[in-house]
């Protein structure tokens, strides 16, 4: 029997009795489950950074423990209604044991490797009960059915997935701009228990429930249909693809489009979403998408090497509208082949099991067999390969039009595309531009045509790639120089004239040198930016012999400002930076000007905790650069941490240069409570700077000695001044009312300029 003619119109609906009972705790255990996600993840912060892969592996942690909830609720709706109340009921009480939520006291090992060790540390922190939470939605969808109601179970689905909707959107708009982690973590660990009563209810429902004779429960077994394995591994792969999808989409924007914070929760917000279309009773919206699936991916996926990050707002909606239609597109495929109610647990098992799997590829897999976000095309592809051909495009035209006459007009495209790119240009007299809009329109007309030949179309989409820019990054990857790492992707580049090279991690530059004068600081680090004159009056503020440290090497550019009898140490998070700056022999500002320097690799919080007592003059954090920060680096913890290793005249120099986030607020806030001295300095070189190297930037100086810092800086100017045209330090024009930042607390909503802007 079909799948969509196991229900009758009559029974589609969420019905029965008690049946809001069965939605409410089902929205309820959606929403704690993906209110934790960010929760944990944000109080990991000091230990584990903010990189995207971090992010990446505490998804795959949730997707693995989604799988062994989902295969807990599927042994257990096999035994007596009254054994699942008890049994469900006791778990839910024993994981009561790890509240109120916290985090695990393991520390990372110095030879640890991140990409293994942060899914064990999640684990351990929160694995019993987002295990006991993530079996809700198969469960109490099977209780649903269980406790005598007649609706269709599978909707509910629709509704827990906008319960994790709600709880993920409620985290960073309203619960961490609003509340200190001790706080959240008792709201949180409040709704669990408020979930139990709730999971108590409903194990009253099936408790009271009437049993079936036996007869008919063996007659009902003996009619359920039996799945091949074919139909297994093909609702796995229609579950893989959106969820490695959506993990790519997150590493695609955040690496090489635009790493603003806060972006991640866009890719699994939209994740989210499709399953409520494509779970949903009415399928209308979901065969809708379908019918336009295939122009879209053409279309979109067309894009994924050409958009910049000069183009961050159209690639955001290019991106994820990619992503909700392939996912909408194949989950409606697993919704209309999905099985009926007694196989419901199972169904649902096999689906997460292909959510793990295209988290694995992402998560690990990718970051060691890739230099760049390779899975991210590849998962397009395996899309193209997946999407359904009910409701396709194709479907209406074949109405109209034979498959003879589609045959021959495919041809006919395939030949105009071939005259077009063998004598546009000669000929035709067609620029570069025109004969590329005109073939892509050819390759999406064709693809239209050719949706049910699945190979025929990934082909083209393959083609579509290639000459849309996948070329240029597949010689840029051959060329080794591009590399990956737990931390980000680096890409070295070299002017054409080869008068300058740099290093860029997605969109931002992380240091530039100049082949004529290789030990000149340039770029964000020129001698008339903040770091440049602090680095360069070293010995007038603190003798000969100055202690200087470091965090963020980047190409290590600020190596250069080194004088002999100086000390200076680096301290940096990513090993492959450290090989980048040091041993890939492209850069060599440390081999030329500190080529003794220690370098200590790890999170700066961690190792700088490390270094003896008031022993540095100067500290120098230029790991705010890029436009994803570090924001565990600004809490009142870590300027803790700095002040005990500085001296008490010392001086703490910092780059907050920044696209998307107003940092001044929050630095401002710290030197209110921390008794701190601060001043900025913007640098805006002119043309001929540029031209010779130099790049906008803004760094701040703090220090609890005043003379020192004035010392330093000279008169500072009245705060809310213009950065531009201004050759002086100024005072921070900041709110007053901004809080300061602590592990406990901290929120980048609130800075952000599209926020401000909305306000």
């Amino acid at each position: 029997m079909d799948a969509t003619t196991r229900l009758t119109p009559e029974t589609t609906a969420v019905s029965g009795p008690n049946g809001r009972l069965f939605v409410v705790t089902i929205l309820l255990g959606s929403f704690l489950l993906f209110l934790v996600q960010p929760m944990i993840a944000r109080m990991a912060l000091p230990k584990l950074g903010g990189a995207p892969s971090v992010w990446n592996s505490a998804m795959l942690v949730y997707q693995g423990l989604l799988l062994a909830g989902y295969a807990y609720a599927h042994w257990l709706s096999r035994k007596p209604a009254r054994q699942q109340a008890m049994t469900h009921l006791a778990l839910f009480a024993a994981a009561c044991l790890w509240l109120p939520l916290g985090l695990s006291n393991m520390t990372l090992p110095d030879d640890g490797s991140p990409i293994f060790w942060v899914p064990w540390f999640l684990l351990a922190s929160i694995g019993p009960l987002f295990f006991v939470v993530s079996a809700q939605a198969p469960l109490m969808q099977r209780w649903y059915a269980i406790a005598g109601n007649t609706g269709n179970p599978y909707a509910l689905y629709a509704a827990s997935n906008l319960g994790s909707f709600g709880g993920l959107i409620a985290y960073p708009l309203i619960v961490e701009p609003l509340m200190p982690l001790r706080m959240q973590n008792w709201l949180w660990s409040g709704i669990y228990l408020l979930l139990f009563a709730f999971v108590a209810l409903a194990c009253r429902q099936i408790w009271m429930a009437k049993a079936e004779p036996v007869a008919a429960q063996t007659e009902a077994a003996s009619s359920v249909e039996e799945i091949s394995w074919r139909r297994r591994l093909y609702w796995i792969a229609l579950a893989a693809v959106p969820s490695g999808l959506m993990l790519s989409t997150t590493s695609h924007l955040t690496t090489d489009l635009v790493a603003m914070p806060l972006i991640w929760v866009i890719p699994l917000s939209i994740y989210l979403l499709s399953f409520s279309v494509a779970f949903a009773d009415n399928q209308r919206l979901a065969n809708i998408i379908k019918t336009f699936a295939a122009p879209i991916v053409l279309a979109a996926g067309a894009m994924t090497f050409v958009m910049t990050g000069s183009t961050a707002a159209f690639a955001i909606g290019v991106s994820v509208g990619l992503l909700f239609t392939v996912a909408v597109a194949l989950h409606s495929e697993m919704y209309r082949t999905r099985p009926g109610v007694q196989q419901l647990t199972g169904f649902y098992l096999i689906m997460s099991l292909g959510g793990v799997i295209g988290g694995f590829f992402c998560a690990i897999v990718a970051p060691l067999i890739f230099d760049w976000t390779w899975e991210h095309p590849l998962l397009i592809i395996a899309a193209a390969f997946l999407l359904p051909t009910t409701h396709g495009l194709d479907h209406y035209i074949r109405r109209f039009i034979s498959d003879k006459s589609i045959a021959l007009i495919s041809f006919g495209l395939i030949v105009a595309a071939g005259v077009v790119l063998l004598t546009g240009a000669q000929y035709l007299k067609l620029s570069s531009d025109a004969i590329g809009y005109i073939l892509f329109a050819l390759a999406l007309l064709l693809g239209i045509l050719i949706t049910r030949q699945r190979i025929a179309f990934a082909m083209v989409l393959v083609g579509i790639l290639l000459l849309n820019g996948g070329f240029e990054n597949l010689k840029t990857s051959q060329s080794n120089s591009r590399m990956r790492s737990y931390f980000g992707t680096y890409t070295i580049n070299f002017a054409p004239d080869g008068s300058y090279r740099w290093i860029s991690h997605g969109t931002t530059m992380h240091g530039l040198q100049m082949s004529k004068s290789p030990t000149t600081p340039v770029s964000y680090y020129g001698p008339n930016s903040g770091v440049g004159i602090a680095m360069r009056n070293t010995a007038n503020l603190f003798g000969p012999k100055a202690q200087v440290g470091v965090v963020g090497l980047g190409a290590g550019t600020l190596a250069c400002y080194k004088q002999p009898g100086q000390n200076w140490q680096f301290f940096e998070i990513d090993p492959l930076v450290v090989k980048i700056a040091r041993d890939k022999g492209v850069f060599s500002f440390l081999k030329r000007c500190a080529p003794d320097s220690p370098i200590r690799v790890g999170d700066a919080r961690l190792t700088m905790a490390d270094v003896p007592k008031a022993s540095l003059d100067i500290i120098v954090l230029d790991a705010f650069s890029s436009d994803s920060i570090p924001l565990h680096l600004l809490t009142k913890e870590a300027f803790q941490i700095y002040t005990n290793a500085l001296r008490p005249n010392g001086l703490i120099v910092l780059h907050i240069s920044n696209r998307y986030i107003d940092l001044e607020p929050v630095l401002m806030a710290e030197a209110k409570a921390g008794n701190w001295h601060i001043a900025l300095r913007p640098d805006n070189p002119d043309e001929a700077q540029k031209i010779n190297g130099m790049r906008t930037s803004k760094w701040v100086a703090l220090s609890h000695d005043r003379e020192t810092l004035l010392k330093l800086t000279g008169p500072i100017l009245p705060g809310k001044q213009p950065d531009y045209g201004i050759t002086q330090w100024r005072a921070l024009g900041a709110e007053n009312d901004t809080t300061r930042w602590s592990d406990d607390y901290a929120s980048v909503l609130p800075h952000m300029s599209i926020w401000k802007e909305l306000k």
